[in-house]
């Protein structure tokens, strides 16, 4: 592929339980990619079957952070989210040597 459609997976107590309960994991992709493109690529990279594919872009945010010369004044980038949900008995292992 010549540009990457996943571009990391989302590791938070909210994915990790996702994934405990339902089987559904989380990753940050491109803005351009579509629901076909990032099933695609997450059963080709981990051998898997997918079921479903949910996305929702992630608005930026504005952080303001006190340090000892003043305040600084700084935004978070927007990004792509995709829920992928996997066929039952089925699951990633982000932490393979």
């Amino acid at each position: 592929m010549k540009n990457q459609v996943l571009v990391k997976p989302i590791i938070s107590e909210k994915s990790e339980r996702l994934s405990g309960k339902l089987g559904q994991y989380s990753f940050v992709v491109q803005k351009t990619a579509n629901k076909l493109m990032i099933k695609e690529a997450v059963e080709s990279m981990y051998g898997v079957t997918v079921r479903r594919v949910n996305t929702a872009v992630m608005p930026s945010k504005a952080k303001v952070r006190n340090t000892r010369s003043g305040m600084l004044k700084g935004r978070v980038s927007a990004y792509k989210k995709a829920v992928v949900t996997l066929n039952e008995g089925e699951e990633l292992d982000f932490f393979i040597d």
